[in-house]
């Protein structure tokens, strides 16, 4: 699980990090960054989110979830992060494409759209 200061939780901050329009996708996952930091020091806020249209099933979304969070955190404790410290926040949405998807095929997926992220 990621430690609580690397968590986005409140809507206005999911509002505001859809607003800023920065898209990135790539089989099924997309990304939206959020603002520049004005403050390098603050850490970066990421939410993951599949929409029920994508499943009905509960347990299909949180596993996408689960496998989306997981390969962040081993992102973040190795500091392979790319650019994405230059964001104030991050969002990484499933869709109906990723759920066949494995372990290894997400940790690409979030790996290749981490170092898509322009400075």
């Amino acid at each position: 699980m990621l430690p609580k200061q690397f968590r986005l939780k409140n809507k206005s901050a999911f509002n505001a990090t859809y607003r800023a329009r920065n898209t990135f996708h790539k089989d099924g996952v997309t990304l939206f960054a959020g603002f520049r930091k004005k403050q390098p020091d603050t850490p970066t806020r990421v939410g993951f989110v599949v929409s029920k249209k994508t499943h009905k099933r509960a347990v299909r979304r949180n596993r996408l979830k689960r496998l989306m969070r997981e390969a962040y955190r081993l992102f973040l404790k190795s500091d392979d992060v790319g650019n994405s410290n230059e964001f104030m926040s991050l969002i990484f949405v499933g869709k109906e494409k990723a759920l066949d998807k494995n372990f290894a095929q997400i940790q690409n997926i979030i790996k290749t759209l981490l170092e898509e992220l322009k400075v």
